[in-house]
């Protein structure tokens, strides 16, 4: 997508084919800052620290990883290890789990010499599948847009979105904003309600800010205005991502989803979700089996931002002896969601709906 007019991603090989560069998020909006990844660690840190983050960049973040290992440690001990120290730095996106086994599937026949360069073409393969996804993902992803304007008589499409599933969260093209920035390039005049997204506040930083470098109408609300502009009629259309999504249609998201489904559901509001197939878990029944993440207490009673000076400063929201909870993702059960939006179509959030489109997962391994 545009970054000051010019086409950009989030990861990708430097020009020396040894170290990896991506876009420090945890600079933006204030600060367009780029980072190198040389090694095992700075690829793990960059995915535990949320310099990069979203399910589908984690798990290429974490296929480069495994190339920067390689550079290392070839051997069977170095395999282990790098697929060891990476699968611990999130627990919630199946992505980064399903990335580090297509890349140890085609390093362990190899000899060690050969596993450095194996693991990078793989890897730039994972990427560039992501990149294919999400551009077919987003072309599906219009037709609820467009049946949104045909239910309203025309005229703008308003549409709310929770977190960041934006090109920010994948290597390009995003997931929920994927179908946004595809009808905004076909002319479709449309407009974006922005969850701030507490407490990391990736939509007010990251979507808010990727929407506009696109020049795509949006506006940053509180988290919880959402219900009273759908109560109000404000929304034509929910669009979230997910991080893993159960055999049955249950999708885990950033915290906060859920809630906005509930509103969502009680004013006849749709409600989409858009995944690429690798963050569907066939290996689990339902959503209960998703592990949440819980975060850094700190995240909640502190936040950061850029003082008028133009210094990035730290201060803290909550009283010095409250303590804080930080869970990371909520589940929002099948029942509420309208349709699930994939590189292969739009299909009903159940077990039968997502074989429709995956039958060759019928009877391989689908929970």
């Amino acid at each position: 997508m545009n970054v000051n007019g010019r086409p950009m991603r989030t990861i990708w090989l430097a020009e020396n084919e040894r170290t990896v560069e991506i876009i420090d998020q945890r600079r933006l909006p204030h600060e367009l800052v780029l980072a190198r990844l040389a090694t095992l660690d700075d690829a793990a840190a960059a995915i535990r620290d949320m310099a990069v983050r979203g399910a589908p960049l984690i798990g290429a973040t974490a296929a480069y990883g495994m190339a920067l290992a390689m550079a290392g440690d070839p051997s069977d001990a170095g395999i282990a290890h790098a697929v060891d120290v990476l699968g611990k730095t999130r627990p919630t996106a199946v992505n980064l789990h399903w990335a580090l086994e297509a890349v140890r599937r085609i390093l362990a026949p190899l000899a060690p010499r050969r596993r450095h360069d194996a693991a990078l073409t793989r890897a730039a393969e994972i990427a560039e599948e992501d990149v294919a996804i999400n551009r077919a993902l987003g072309a599906h992803g219009v037709k609820p847009i467009v049946e949104a304007q045909r239910r309203k008589g025309g005229g703008r499409v308003d549409i709310l979105t929770h977190c960041n599933a934006g090109w920010l969260a994948t290597v390009d093209w995003g997931t929920a904003l994927a179908p946004i920035y595809r009808a905004h390039d076909d002319g479709i005049a449309l407009h974006v309600w922005v969850d701030e997204t507490r407490p990391r506040n990736q939509g007010a930083s990251l979507t808010a800010w990727e929407l506009g470098q696109h020049g795509v109408p949006h506006t940053v609300i509180a988290d919880n205005a959402g219900g009273y502009l759908m109560r109000q009629g404000m929304v034509d259309l929910v669009i979230t991502g997910t991080d893993r999504t159960a055999a049955n249609g249950d999708v885990a998201n950033k915290i906060g989803t859920y809630l906005k489904a509930l509103a969502a559901y009680d004013n006849d509001v749709p409600f989409y979700v858009a995944l690429p197939s690798p963050t569907i878990d066939w290996t689990l029944a339902d959503g209960d089996g998703i592990p949440i993440e819980q975060r850094d207490p700190r995240e909640v009673t502190h936040i950061a931002g850029w003082a008028e000076s133009g210094e990035r400063t730290e201060v803290r929201l909550t009283p010095a002896g409250s303590a804080a909870g930080n869970y990371a993702f909520d589940v929002t059960p099948a029942r509420l969601v309208t349709g699930l939006v994939t590189e292969r179509g739009i299909c009903a959030a159940s077990r039968d709906g997502l074989l429709g489109l995956f039958p060759e997962r019928r009877n391989r391994g689908a929970a």
